[in-house]
């Protein structure tokens, strides 16, 4: 005899039905804010548009906010995770918020870590602390943000977050030169540690030194799965996390039908091409990228770009992140949603929040 149906359960979303197998009671849904500047707009408007688009998130239930960084860019204006952490926090009231990430190559770990006990005093339980290893610019760029006449090697990417973990738990060992050194102000709590990546060091080193890990699917899918899961089988706890802690990076464009989703990414479809030439400017308008003329090979490689990006009305949007979820083995997805429009860009979240039953 065949099991009962699930009862249904009535969704906002154009006053339809949606039954609860379609609906991820449990899902996490957080936000990755680039703080993209629109063709038309200013770099401020782009940071203005992100406290806009924080308040947004904390009123609809969306969990973490993370700021990403990146320099020397026309299409990117988020360069100082740290400054819009402070500011995003203090305008919001629910949301945890953190970066994503710091790329922590260019800076020293002590004072990384005094940044971020500064923003934990402030808003105490409250603030994430990803970390990345990526520059976030170009490699003029990155010899600029470390005035140094030394090279970063990857090498040295475990020893300084070995550092940085040591600094922000004040559990410096004794016999260490810095072992005197404190990373102030002191307190009660910690930020909640984060390894953003996409790559199998990256989760291994965040099983390592037992911290959460979120793989950036927007950037590879190559692979992801198969880099969670090891992270998991390798996680040894830590004073921060007693149990391996999962997420992925989707790149998600939800509008009200499939056409208007497909529409409004073809303005990231321009802009992402261009990025992969070096070429750093504003987000296109939609008109500009219909009207660009895309050789095969740009159909190809915008095509490629597509199969990682979560892009539909809300039912496919709902179906294609759960399946990445299954596939990942993780129930929260932090959302990155490029498009030139902004109130398009806030309708997306919206409409997620909405068909997750997060709001």
């Amino acid at each position: 005899m065949p099991a009962p149906a699930a009862p249904a359960r009535q969704s906002a979303y154009k006053g339809r039905v949606l039954s609860n197998r379609a609906i991820a009671y449990m899902t996490i849904l957080s936000v990755l804010d680039q703080s993209p500047i629109r063709a038309g707009g200013s770099a401020g408007d782009a940071i203005h548009e992100t406290l806009e688009l924080a308040g947004l998130a904390d009123r609809l239930g969306y969990h973490r906010y993370w700021l990403a960084e990146h320099h020397n860019s026309a299409g990117l204006a988020g360069s100082a995770p740290e400054i819009l952490i402070g500011q995003v926090a203090a305008r919001t009231q629910r949301l945890r918020v953190g970066s994503g990430g710091v790329m922590l190559s260019h800076y020293s770990p002590y004072k990384v870590a005094e940044l971020f006990r500064m923003l934990e005093t402030l808003f105490p339980g409250r603030i994430d602390m990803g970390l990345g290893r990526a520059p976030g610019s170009d490699q003029l760029t990155a010899m600029a943000l470390q005035y140094s006449d030394k090279t970063f090697s990857p090498d040295q990417y475990p020893h300084q977050l070995a550092a940085l973990f040591a600094f922000i738990n004040d559990a410096m060992p004794a016999d260490h030169p810095f072992a005197r050194v404190h990373a102030v102000p002191l307190g009660p709590t910690t930020p909640e540690a984060w390894l953003l990546g996409s790559s199998d060091q990256s989760g291994l080193m965040a099983a390592y030194f037992g911290c959460g890990f979120s793989f950036a699917h927007f950037i590879t899918g190559e692979g992801g799965p198969s880099v969670m899961a090891a992270y998991r089988q390798n996680f040894r706890p830590s004073a921060g996390l007693a149990e391996a802690k999962g997420s992925i990076g989707v790149h998600v464009i939800c509008a009200e039908s499939e056409a208007a989703a497909d529409r409004a990414a073809r303005s990231r479809d321009l802009w992402r091409l261009r990025n992969d030439r070096g070429i750093h400017l504003p987000v296109p308008t939609v008109e500009e990228a219909m009207a660009y003329e895309f050789s095969p090979e740009e159909n190809a490689r915008a095509a490629w770009h597509r199969q990682r990006q979560v892009i539909g009305d809300p039912d496919q949007c709902n179906a294609k992140l759960l399946a990445l979820g299954r596939d990942y083995g993780v129930d929260e997805f932090v959302v990155v949603t490029v498009v030139h429009d902004f109130q398009v860009r806030k309708r997306s979240y919206e409409l997620l929040a909405e068909v997750f039953g997060i709001s």
